[in-house]
């Protein structure tokens, strides 16, 4: 058994347990609805523009992504744990990194398909209105982007997975982490700039935002829009100096960190 034999497993229990369907079909029912319906509170319905779809995507994405990507990875440990599956996985020719690596590739992948297929339809919706290639430009590294925030987050729910030795647990701080991340975090940051005398300067207020996935995709697709179409702490570090290129770095260095110390964790788990 090899890592891409977990991995092909992975997917499987993923599509007979309909997670791929579920998944691409709320994004892609929140996305159309998002760039017809955009519009309406302004009296119209029509197809919202680029920028406004972007700003109402990014803000969907920061919530919904990772809350799927804890739910579907959560369990990937301590659930086979406690039925007693992964001690027989291990008693494969297959060495825990493997597993590990095994099981992110399978149930990433669903995530990566499930973002693609949902949030392409509202692309090629947009370029069948505007034929514009800067649609399909911005709509690749705005997915790109939300693959990589969904990877983190399943980096991350394993760190809470192999953390614990019941799932009960896990799922429970699974909800406290993306509420932290997706909620309280940007709360606390408000909060924080009110707070100091002093203000804060855009590039010290950019990296405090390096200590949250979220915001970092948020400012991989916010930077190039209209500041109309952005608010909270992110309007105010939408310029900031990072490139695109530093900031989806950053951004890998989520999934890699995370993935790192659920290896070492796993490694010294004992079963």
């Amino acid at each position: 058994m090899s890592m891409f034999t977990v991995a092909s497993k992975e997917f499987k229990d993923g599509l007979r347990n309909r997670w791929l369907i579920s998944i691409t079909a709320i994004f892609t029912i929140l996305s159309i609805g998002l760039t017809y319906f955009g519009s309406a509170v302004s009296g119209t319905l029509e197809v919202a523009s680029l920028s406004t779809t972007i700003a109402s995507l990014a803000s969907l994405t920061v919530f919904l992504v990772p809350l799927i990507a804890l739910l579907v990875s959560y369990d990937s440990f301590v659930g086979e744990q406690e039925s007693g599956t992964l001690l027989l996985l291990l008693t494969y020719p297959l060495s825990k990194p493997q597993l590990l690596l095994g099981k992110f590739i399978g149930q990433g992948a669903i995530i990566g398909l499930a973002i693609f297929f949902g949030f392409g339809s509202c692309a090629l919706i947009l370029y069948s209105q505007h034929s514009d290639i800067i649609i399909l430009y911005s709509f690749a590294i705005f997915i790109a982007s939300a693959i990589l925030l969904g990877l983190s987050f399943t980096a991350i729910a394993y760190l809470i997975s192999l953390s614990v030795n019941e799932k009960s647990k896990a799922a429970g701080l699974a909800l406290i982490t993306w509420f932290l991340f997706a909620l309280v975090f940007d709360l606390a940051l408000l909060a924080f700039l009110v707070g100091v005398e002093q203000g804060i300067s855009q590039q010290g207020l950019t990296k405090l935002m390096m200590l949250n996935p979220a915001d970092i995709f948020r400012l991989v697709n916010l930077a190039g829009l209209d500041s109309a179409d952005v608010n909270g702490s992110v309007a105010m570090a939408v310029n900031s100096t990072m490139s695109q290129t530093s900031l989806f770095s950053v951004l890998t260095a989520w999934i890699i960190l995370p993935l790192s110390l659920s290896i070492w964790l796993l490694k010294k788990k004992t079963l």
